[in-house]
């Protein structure tokens, strides 16, 4: 049998591994939401729930929906097909990137109450992108010879 200290590290990878792909679905679930409505639904209709929306010119709606949309899949699909799961951490960065500028768009508008969430969002994202770049990268797929 194994001496403890050989398998604690073992144990917390494992750990940070499930609290990864934890946080990975619950980023993308949100999202996707977040995404999803802002890329497809009329700004009429999302301004009640998105008050900037109707203060800014509508593609920069959608591209923001965009977006969220493409870091959310980028989030989970790379790493769960292992199909070039380096993607993964780099959609990630993105949305750090979004949220960054997010929370610099609502302080812009002393929108104050907004810049917590969003903060909260974007330090979820670089916890993926830090842990899928350095302690726990998803392995690529292994290809079968020709």
């Amino acid at each position: 049998m194994a001496p403890l200290a050989r398998r604690t590290p073992q144990r917390s990878g494992t750990g940070l591994s499930v609290a990864l792909w934890v946080v990975q679905i619950l980023l993308a679930a949100l999202f996707l939401n977040a995404g999803f409505l802002k890329g497809t639904q009329p700004i009429a209709s999302i301004a009640p729930m998105i008050p900037w929306a109707s203060d800014v010119p509508e593609p920069l709606v959608r591209f923001i929906g965009v977006s969220e949309l493409t870091g959310a899949i980028g989030l989970v699909l790379p790493a769960l097909t292992r199909i070039r799961p380096t993607l993964t951490p780099l959609a990630a960065c993105g949305l750090v990137v979004v949220m960054l500028l997010a929370a610099l768009f609502h302080i812009s508008r002393g929108e104050w109450m907004n810049v917590p969430f969003v903060l909260t969002l974007g330090a979820l994202a670089a916890f993926v992108a830090w842990g899928r770049l350095t302690r726990a990268p998803i392995p690529p797929r292994k290809t079968m010879p020709a």
